[in-house]
């Protein structure tokens, strides 16, 4: 399903010398950066989508989709990734700073799917060949979704203030919600995929099975209704952030400063899933030489809950053997290491240069995915407008180049806005936004 923390969400704009809520997302010691005594945020979000097969053409032309996806034998990554920064009020006074913010994330994930697996199951009863695949995988194949909601405190303290450098320390503690989840693995797959005019078979077979759901994404997965569930089990889980940053003061203009650097640990924390629709079961798949498992009957598949009937199913269930079963589970949120430095080239010209680096390993079933990136944004900034040129690079999508603006209280932009339309690009992406400061 679709990142990350998929995506870096408000690129350019997170790291504006026009300081706001937006930036200590990033970073929750810029909250005492605020550019303003007050800020009030309105309404922010950041919705993109980004894979390693699908160009934007691709996507804008919307045929044989599935057939383009599981094209090739390069495992197939996809990532769907959403978040709304809904109403939040930050201040400053003297040398501290204080927020409280919410927010609602929608992450949907295709992970490491052999693509000769995917196109058996998904194309295999439109073919008239007979043919024989063979799958061999040490990888975590996952198709996941998770949506939740947050409250957040956020708190800033400028640690040392002299003449020429300053130095600011912040945190924040999120109270989370969460709201649904859905998640299918198999790892160590490895078997044959036999065809036979459209009857697609696994044979000799073995692998380990995760299947879970919770809330609504327990029903049908593509239903994009079911990925408004943001805060249904009430507060249920706890993270924290934590951030410094360095400004290099300019002695000459107290608006402008040389050089800004800050670094951050994000997701510093877990969240559990309690409800009547939960389910976590794990099976060990197994399929001797001499049976045969149909992969037609996956097919057509939209739920989770019709996925675990048909392995609960008597003439699969042989082939399915459980090992554990919980109602209640935990997952973990995707920690990452931020950095980012901020230059003044010359009077109203910068340019950043920052990175996001996940730190634990997002391929095991109880943890939400995200991916790194690196990003360069020469900027030009103005007091009341902006306009910059994000850079990128990312495991999933590859190199992506943008652009946004912000023009007083509002912002809009892009990561991959410029490499999408010239058809190449395999991201696409849109964050836009209005808050204001007095």
């Amino acid at each position: 399903m679709i990142s990350g923390i998929a995506q870096e969400h408000f690129t350019g704009i997170s790291t504006s010398k026009r300081v706001g809520i937006v930036n200590t997302v990033y970073n929750p010691s810029e909250i005492v950066n605020l550019s303003t005594k007050y800020e009030v945020n309105v309404f922010n979000a950041s919705l993109g989508l980004s894979n390693n097969k699908l160009t934007f053409n691709d996507l804008i032309k919307g045929t044989d989709l599935e057939d383009k996806i599981f094209e090739g034998n390069e495992n197939v990554n996809l990532r769907l990734d959403g978040l709304i920064l809904g109403p939040a009020f930050a201040f400053k006074i003297k040398q501290w700073g204080f927020g409280l913010t919410s927010m609602a994330h929608i992450k949907a994930n295709v992970i490491n799917v052999d693509a000769k697996l995917g196109d058996a199951i998904q194309n295999g009863r439109f073919s008239d060949l007979i043919s024989q695949t063979t799958l061999s995988s040490s990888d975590n194949q996952r198709i996941n979704g998770v949506t939740w909601g947050e409250i957040d405190l956020i708190v800033g303290r400028n640690i040392i203030d002299l003449p020429k450098h300053a130095l600011n320390a912040g945190a924040s503690i999120r109270f989370l919600f969460p709201g649904a989840y859905g998640n299918f693995s198999a790892t160590n797959l490895n078997g044959t995929i036999v065809n036979t005019l459209g009857d697609v078979e696994l044979v000799n077979a073995s692998a380990e099975i995760n299947l879970a759901y919770a809330g609504s994404l327990a029903g049908a997965y593509n239903d994009q209704g079911n990925y408004n569930d943001f805060f249904s089990q009430g507060i249920n889980g706890l993270a924290v952030d934590l951030g410094f940053n360095y400004i290099w003061k300019d002695e000459t203009d107290n608006e402008n400063y040389k050089l800004k650097a800050g670094i951050s640990v994000r997701n510093l924390g877990s969240m559990t899933f309690k409800s009547d629709q939960n389910l976590s079961q794990n099976y060990v798949l197994n399929v001797d030489n001499l049976e045969s498992l149909n992969l037609n009957q996956f097919e057509n598949v939209e739920s989770l809950e019709e996925l675990n009937q048909i392995i609960a199913d008597p003439a699969n269930a042989n082939y399915f053997q459980a090992t554990t079963s919980t109602d209640n589970y935990t997952i973990k949120l995707p920690t990452t290491l931020n950095a980012y430095v901020d230059y003044q080239l010359a009077k109203k010209w910068y340019v950043t240069a920052s990175m996001n680096q996940k730190i634990n390993d997002d391929s095991d079933n109880d943890i939400v995915t995200t991916q790194n990136s690196y990003t360069l944004i020469p900027r030009y900034s103005y007091k009341w407008f902006e306009a910059y040129v994000p850079i990128g690079s990312n495991e999933i999508s590859g190199f992506t180049t943008g652009m946004g603006f912000r023009l007083s209280a509002f912002f809009i932009g892009s990561n991959s806005v410029i490499t999408a339309l010239t058809n190449s690009g395999k991201q696409a992406d849109l964050y836009l936004g209005v808050r204001f400061g007095f």
